[in-house]
């Protein structure tokens, strides 16, 4: 097996409903989003594939997405009164947009989406909400 890995940085907002402490309440942080994309094989050249498509079709799709969004869950019971501040800002989720389920999201609804046409697979995602805390998720 054979990965390419590559980073993004953006900067989001979201809260965690029912979380026991601060992060329940809205705040932001500036996320560094790792993209692990696999292959069993490599191209002519020797490559997983040119990091420039990792850039093009999962960094890009966060920066189109999520940078400088609030991902709001949709079941958010502030969902509603959010829209009605500022909508064009609120990104609704299907998840309680915790670290893990960011991850989640990503390797399971985003990569195959967005690279299943080329024969890869996005099989982890690393999401550092700060220097000292991150969440990873990754396919069996």
């Amino acid at each position: 097996m054979f990965i390419a890995s590559r980073y993004h940085d953006i900067s989001c907002g979201h809260r965690v409903v029912g979380h026991e402490n601060k992060c329940r309440h809205l705040h932001g942080h500036n996320y560094r989003v790792h993209f692990d994309v696999t292959s069993n094989h490599t191209d002519e050249i020797g490559r997983v594939v040119d990091f420039s498509v990792i850039k093009s079709e999962l960094c890009m799709w966060l920066e189109d997405n999520w940078d400088h969004k609030m991902l709001i869950w949709s079941s958010d019971p502030l969902l509603e009164g959010l829209q009605l501040l500022d909508n064009s800002s609120i990104v609704v989720v299907p998840f309680n947009p915790t670290a893990e389920n960011m991850a989640k999201y990503l390797v399971e609804v985003i990569g195959p989406t967005k690279l299943s046409h080329k024969s890869l697979t996005l099989s982890k995602v690393t999401i550092e909400e700060t220097m000292k805390c991150s969440a990873t998720y990754y396919k069996d």
